[in-house]
């Protein structure tokens, strides 16, 4: 029984830091990629495409596999600052959102090229954005985190793709808690549908929703729910994209 709680212990300190915000400085380190530019940082696991189109621009990060959550973290937002080595570190913080996977590299060990390894708190930035906390040479540094609310402008984004039958959409630009866990659609001739997540923040319904207005139920991971109704008119065609309401 002992066991089994500090496996449970150990479970919880794995999964809880991603999962909300108002909470403490979290230790965890910080490499870039990306290039100056942060064109490298485009597409990634979230789904998110282009960064720069989407609204997030340079401040991303890619997260660590015990960070990451297998996609669920992807439009969580971290304020990060560079900690404990005055070598390196800039003074004041950043806040990031997670657009990618840092995947981890079993052949290196933790501390020398394995970063992002469980269970490594680990955040791989955007490189302009490393450089607000960090000198470019110091590679990689200790730094704090804690989740904090999303700013976003404007409303949150739906972009319609696949095809009859198979309406994929990725949900972007979503304040608040960010990080999306569940979504219904409805069309004008429908009632709530539930989606189911495909990858990254694309979600999936295999209705026939074609010349249906379209009304989408995100809520995200602190429960709040928000409904954007009507978002799409009827004759909205894949490829498209939508804004609707916004998390307060």
């Amino acid at each position: 029984m002992a066991l089994l709680g500090l496996l449970l212990m150990g479970f919880i300190a794995l999964v809880s830091p991603a999962s909300g915000y108002g909470g403490g400085w979290i230790d965890a380190h910080a490499t870039f990629y990306g290039g100056g530019d942060a064109s490298g940082t485009m597409g990634g696991a979230c789904g998110y495409g282009n960064l720069y189109s989407q609204g997030y621009g340079t401040n991303t990060a890619a997260l660590s596999t015990a960070l990451f959550n297998n996609g669920l973290s992807c439009g969580a937002c971290f304020e990060i600052k560079c900690m404990n080595d005055p070598s390196w570190c800039l003074p004041g913080s950043v806040v990031v959102t997670a657009t990618n996977f840092c995947p981890p590299n079993n052949a290196l060990p933790n501390n020398a090229g394995g970063w992002c390894n469980p269970p490594q708190h680990h955040f791989d930035m955007s490189q302009p954005v490393f450089q607000q906390i960090a000198h470019y040479r110091a590679g990689i540094v200790p730094v704090a985190y804690r989740r904090v609310p999303c700013r976003k402008r404007g409303g949150s984004r739906f972009t319609i793709n696949g095809h009859s039958y198979f309406n994929l959409v990725l949900i972007t630009n979503v304040g608040g808690a960010g990080d999306v866990r569940s979504v219904s659609i409805k069309g004008s001739r429908t009632g709530w549908q539930a989606m189911s997540r495909n990858w990254g923040q694309n979600w999936q319904s295999n209705a026939y929703l074609n010349g249906q207005s379209l009304s989408f139920k995100v809520t995200t991971s602190d429960g709040r729910t928000l409904v954007s109704n009507n978002v799409a008119p009827p004759n909205w065609s894949f490829g498209q994209s939508f804004t609707g309401s916004q998390f307060p």
